[in-house]
């Protein structure tokens, strides 16, 4: 079992930045990277980053140039610096652990990022 800690949503204005944080605790060695999703109303769960623990990051087309996720192993929490934000941003943002070696992915409980003037 893995257990994540999701912090640092809220409402910002458009261009603002935010930084999202994404505590792990139990069997994290088994699992082969962490990340974000996103989901808007109305709309599916969408990846936003995930950094696995061999092998290269990867970033949603919507968000390269603007985000940047990163991790630190020492607190075993994952990261997901926003900036440039829009209203289209706006989503309730999960953090993802995953997947293990059975093939089973972990979910945070989500946290709400509202992007408005």
């Amino acid at each position: 079992q893995v257990q994540l800690v999701e912090s640092g949503g809220g409402l910002v204005q458009p261009g603002g930045s935010l930084r999202l944080s994404c505590a792990a605790s139990g069997s994290i060695f088994s699992i082969n990277g962490m990340g974000w999703y996103r989901q808007a109303p109305g709309k599916e769960r969408e990846l936003v980053a995930y950094i696995p623990w061999g092998g290269m990051i990867k970033y949603a087309d919507s968000v390269k140039g603007r985000f940047t996720i990163s991790r630190n192993n020492a607190r075993n929490t994952v990261y997901v610096e926003m900036n440039s934000l829009k209203p289209e941003d706006s989503a309730v943002y999960y953090c993802y652990a995953g997947p293990n070696r059975d093939g089973i992915d972990y979910w945070g409980q989500g946290t709400q990022v509202t992007v408005s003037s």
